[in-house]
């Protein structure tokens, strides 16, 4: 699966000249989540406001949604394994196209609408980690840090695009924007249709067939679980603090900072976090997530800036070094292993929503939500240490010879996991 063999020189860390398949592959994470951000997050907002759903059920819907859509992708991984890559990327993207249409079609008959919104955190759940399986296919570990990278930072610029764009018609002309993410979808969908079918090996007949937590990784799962809770403290509940201490339009700023991060620094910093000693990531990501979960709590138009900064360094560094070693330590395909990793994170971001709400609730009541941020950031300093803690103990029990998890070198050619 492209792995380094170790012997001669390495090749120079960094992306090499792009094909033309991975520069449509790279344009379709920009263009993806630029059609879906300019609709999901303002499905509260239509759901409520156009279709006149209660808040109490707008809640559940957007709860079980977002499970689905992190979730769902331990069954993308498996179906890649199957039906292979290319394939696998396509019905995804079939079924979220299908699910746009849903919701086109929801503004004459609004039952359709909840069905329509969980058919397309559906087809995200397939299609990502078959996409990052399918950016890295062939890849020497030195350059993968930088093609994640890369993705990443296409991802979350058509994220900071799409709000931007759709943010004026969202309830003034919802049907123009329901037609024109479908047809974005249809463009997409098309371009993948001639993808060459690289990865498409999908398993012979006869061949067993191996559970969906086979071969996980457990440190960078229940890292990335971690990662996720405690970053989705920052990611649900940031809007409701953020206008009630500024304004929405604050808010906005706030995230296109955020947005802007990822893409500028993310890529350049993919070569020291895959170097970085694993203990040290994650010493660092989770130290600068408490900081910046700290600093929200002061609640200035300055703290909001300078935590939101500090929070999305920290997972800058723990969401990228998350994958990498789950990747280098799983026997599994990388497919498989993304998608693992997303259901680290859907149960994470959940957990973070029913718990984060209940505390968040509470703040509110007795006037000091600034005690929910620091709450968080006491959370992430004591938190980790408990799991790198419960870690080492059940590996000495099982093999007292196993690796020091906290300084497992990630180019160790000698210590690879057989099979990988």
């Amino acid at each position: 699966m492209g792995r380094g063999t170790g012997r001669g020189p390495r090749p120079r860390a960094g992306l090499a000249p792009l094909v033309g398949p991975l520069r449509f592959l790279l344009l379709s994470s920009f263009l993806i989540p630029l059609g879906s951000f300019m609709v999901l997050p303002f499905m509260s907002v239509f759901l409520h406001e156009r279709l006149g759903m209660g808040l109490g059920t707008v809640g559940v819907v957007l709860a079980v949604a977002s499970l689905v859509q992190f979730s769902g992708g331990i069954a993308g991984g498996a179906l890649s394994d199957r039906i292979g890559l290319r394939r696998t990327m396509l019905w995804a993207l079939i079924v979220r196209t299908a699910g746009f249409m849903g919701l086109l079609l929801a503004l004459r008959w609004p039952p359709l609408a909840v069905g329509a919104l969980i058919l397309t955190c559906c087809g995200a759940a397939l299609y990502l980690p078959a996409n990052k399986a399918y950016l890295i296919h062939g890849v020497d570990d030195e350059r993968r840090p930088a093609y994640l990278s890369a993705g990443n930072a296409a991802l979350n610029a058509g994220m900071a695009m799409g709000p931007l764009i759709a943010g004026p018609f969202v309830l003034s002309s919802p049907g123009w924007l329901f037609v024109t993410a479908t047809a974005l979808f249809v463009a997409v969908t098309a371009g993948h249709a001639r993808l060459p079918s690289t990865g498409d090996q999908p398993a012979a007949p006869g061949t067993p067939r191996q559970g969906l937590l086979a071969g996980v990784a457990l440190l960078p799962f229940a890292a990335n679980a971690l990662a996720f809770y405690l970053y989705f403290y920052f990611q649900h509940f940031l809007a409701l603090y953020a206008v009630e201490q500024a304004s929405t339009a604050f808010y906005s700023l706030v995230l296109l900072l955020c947005f802007a991060l990822v893409i500028v620094v993310q890529p350049l910093a993919s070569g020291l976090i895959s170097r970085m000693p694993y203990g040290l990531a994650l010493t660092v990501g989770f130290a600068g997530l408490a900081a910046g979960l700290a600093v929200l709590a002061l609640g200035t138009r300055p703290a909001l800036l300078a935590g939101g900064a500090l929070i999305t360094l920290g997972d800058i560094v723990l969401f990228l070094k998350n994958d990498l070693e789950a990747l280098h330590r799983s026997p599994r395909s990388d497919a498989v292993v993304f998608g693992q990793q997303r259901l680290a994170a859907g149960l994470g971001a959940f957990v973070s929503g029913v718990l984060g709400g209940l505390l968040y609730g509470l703040g509110e009541r007795v006037g000091d939500t600034g005690s929910f941020w620091l709450l968080a950031a006491a959370q992430c300093l004591l938190l980790p240490p408990l799991l790198l803690t419960l870690r080492r103990r059940v590996v000495r029990r099982h093999d007292p010879h196993d690796y020091d998890e906290g300084a497992l070198p990630h180019h160790d050619t000698d210590r690879r996991i057989p099979g990988r």
